[in-house]
């Protein structure tokens, strides 16, 4: 049975000129211990989705349909109907996450050890050698000296002890489901791949699921088992790690690999896909990517194609045309990509 459960879930911002659209009926599952690459360019829905799924949407956010299924121990809950104290118990003691940009994650005015210790008591945790003990094992775990980070204020890290304490913070409470959104942003590429390492070890020990967010299509491969791409808020290809990067079955996913520049083999250019994303506000008639895509037929524009299974049931692409995408790519064809990290 899925640890979470999402079906057809859709997200507006609210403002004075009408709904922004920014998460659009998207549905997937993620299983114990699994780990889910969300893939996309800035603006097609990737933060908002995650934020939406422990709800912490900011105001003027409104969810206007779907479930979001969290089971724990044969047991399913909707977490769209969680009253104060449930959602308080299932954010970080069952659903943590770990934001963008570490460096305005903390309180710049206490220390490590106080953030830790705010953490435990608000959900119970009341004595603080247990909390002490707890923030040792963890900042252990992340391969941190605890004596030196606790007393420390966030100033005095570095970026890469940042998202670091960050993880472990995340996993205070031992959480099942970790949300990730771009948590190697503005990281130098040695720091990187130490998360990156991190992270697969943390997984590998303690068996949480995980939901990466990521621009980076390198460390997606690295880390994830499956990838979704989102553009203009919908899900438009859903596959495994090898699928979406070796046989893309979707204009979008392929526009987006063939742009990544590769560190091996002859120079060439690298591609970019024309045109803008859509106004979220005025999304045009039918396929939301037609405007931009080199294959697109008129029927492309006369509907907005759903989500099918392409080559296997695992695999789905939002395309009327996949069949095309997969004669031009060959049938043993592989993508440009960028590499996985070596």
């Amino acid at each position: 049975m899925p640890v979470l459960s999402v079906r057809d879930l859709s997200i507006d911002y609210t403002t004075r000129k009408g709904p922004v659209h920014a998460v659009r009926d998207v549905s997937f599952e993620l299983e114990q211990s699994e780990t889910l690459a969300i893939i996309g360019e800035s603006g097609s829905g990737k933060t908002t989705l995650a934020v939406g799924l422990i709800r912490l949407s900011p105001r003027g956010t409104k969810v206007t349909s779907g479930e979001i299924l969290y089971t724990k121990k044969g047991l399913t809950t909707d977490v769209r109907t969680l009253d104060d104290d449930d959602l308080r118990e299932y954010r970080w003691a069952e659903a943590a996450m770990v934001f963008q940009a570490a460096l305005n994650s903390f309180n710049p005015v206490i220390s490590i050890w106080e953030q830790f210790n705010d953490t435990a008591r608000a959900h119970g945790m009341k004595d603080s050698r247990r909390v002490r003990d707890r923030a040792d094992e963890l900042l252990d775990l992340v391969h941190l000296d605890a004596k030196r980070v606790l007393p420390a204020f966030p100033h005095e890290l570095s970026g890469g002890m940042k998202q670091r304490v960050l993880i472990a913070l995340a996993l205070m409470l031992e959480p099942q489901l970790v949300i990730l959104d771009e948590p190697t942003t503005a990281l130098d590429i040695l720091t990187q791949r130490s998360i990156i390492d991190l992270l697969k070890q943390l997984r590998e020990r303690l068996g949480f699921s995980m939901i990466f967010i990521s621009h980076d299509l390198s460390i997606a491969a690295e880390l994830a088992d499956r990838m979704i791409t989102m553009y203009a808020g919908r899900v438009v290809e859903e596959a495994n790690v090898d699928d979406m990067f070796y046989r893309p079955r979707h204009p979008y996913s392929v526009g987006l690999l063939r742009a990544v520049p590769r560190v091996s083999g002859a120079l060439g250019s690298v591609a970019s896909i024309p045109g803008s994303p859509p106004d979220l506000m005025r999304l045009p008639k039918g396929c939301s990517y037609a405007p931009r895509c080199p294959y697109a037929i008129d029927e492309c524009r006369a509907a907005d194609p759903p989500l099918i299974p392409v080559d296997t049931p695992r695999h789905q692409a939002a395309c009327i045309r996949w069949k095309h995408v997969a004669e031009v790519l060959g049938s043993n064809a592989e993508v440009p990509v960028a590499e996985k990290l070596a």
